[in-house]
């Protein structure tokens, strides 16, 4: 970003109306857990009524047209009431239409305002747009706003200070603008994230196993600075010592295979190296080739080995499972000729010198 300041950058982002940093105090008589229950049932009814037309209001129906149920809808007006009081025209509809115009597809629209109701209250000329502007300033490709927002609704409901303090550790990482911009269209679910909870630690975490570019790593799997250390980062990097692996050779897998840690260790890592075992290749394998964790093991990995045990070849474990289905027949046809030629000279050998 050169010589953009930080603060000059963080100063452009807007305040959410609906998000705006309120310092912690006691919940106050008025907001008391049964006037939040009121409030909420009065939501609800006020979505479900029906006017003196004898039609639902006509935001509940735009909504059902685009493909929403009224029992969503009541949902939505549940979880945030304030929703129920949206209009159509200054909120609803012109946020729908800048979704579309931003290409979010009209099938994926029930699903982002279901997941972020709140959304509809964020005001597009003084939060939405600007914040676009802002993003973008950051890195961020206006050509991936559709599919950043359908990842991460929420992304434009985020208080002025929590963009701020995400922000700044990203730059205390120094990436570039540019890498800033991918690390939030990859893994928008970043600004959500307690900077002291989880981006710190798991950052200091993965400079402390060596061997690791973690700019890279960020750029390319964002997702693992959302992982807790003790409870998902640790556990896998144990799981490789255990097995005899030396932490610069883990450090070696992460670089090659920079989503190894977002795999579960349970359900993927432990049952696929428990088939490794039986496949005969040598560990170091494993190191050359850690993508062999991110095949579908019933799908990928055991029709491959299955088939290329039944033509008696052995081929290197990234070429088994990466090649593609018809470059992977050759190679098995090619590698099995080989050996047909091999013995047949073996046999000629044997017969000369007998």
């Amino acid at each position: 970003m050169g010589g953009y300041s930080i603060l000059k950058v963080v100063k452009s982002f807007p305040n959410s109306p609906d998000n705006k940093e309120k310092p912690v105090a006691p919940l106050p008589a008025s907001l008391s857990p049964s006037l939040l229950d009121s409030k909420k049932l009065k939501a609800v009814s006020r979505v479900s009524e029906i006017g003196p037309t004898g039609k639902l209001r006509p935001q509940v129906l735009y909504l059902i047209e685009l493909g929403m149920d009224l029992d969503q809808i009541k949902s939505m007006a549940r979880r945030h009431p304030s929703f129920a009081f949206y209009s159509l025209e200054g909120k609803i509809k012109p946020l729908v239409e800048l979704l579309l115009g931003l290409g979010v597809p009209k099938s994926d629209i029930p699903s982002i305002l279901n997941r972020s109701p709140q959304l509809c209250g964020c005001s597009l000329s003084e939060n939405i747009i600007p914040s676009m502007a802002f993003f973008e300033s950051l890195g961020v490709d206006k050509k991936q706003w559709a599919k950043l927002i359908r990842r991460f609704p929420h992304f434009f409901c985020r208080s002025r200070q929590k963009v701020k303090t995400t922000v700044d550790f990203l730059f205390e990482m120094d990436p570039s603008a540019e890498s800033i911009g991918k690390i939030l269209t990859r893994f928008p679910q970043i600004m959500r994230c307690s900077v002291e909870d989880k981006l710190r630690p798991a950052s200091e975490y993965f400079r402390s196993l060596g061997a690791v570019d973690l700019n890279a790593l960020f750029c390319r799997a964002p997702q693992t600075l959302g992982l807790s250390v003790e409870a998902h980062l640790k556990p896998v990097t144990n799981f490789f010592l255990e097995r005899g692996y030396s932490m610069e050779e883990v450090g070696t897998m992460i670089s090659r295979f920079r989503n190894l840690y977002t795999i579960s260790l349970a359900k993927n890592l432990v049952p696929k190296w428990e088939f490794f075992l039986t496949m005969n290749y040598p560990r170091h394998e494993l190191v050359k080739f850690p993508q062999y964790f991110g095949y579908s093991l019933e799908q990928r990995i055991k029709p491959r080995y299955a088939l290329m045990k039944e033509c008696g070849v052995v081929l290197p474990l990234s070429k088994l499972l990466s090649s593609s289905s018809d470059y992977f027949h050759k190679a098995l046809k090619s590698k099995a000729k080989q050996n047909s030629c091999s013995l047949g000279l073996k046999l000629k050998e044997a017969q000369y010198m007998s």
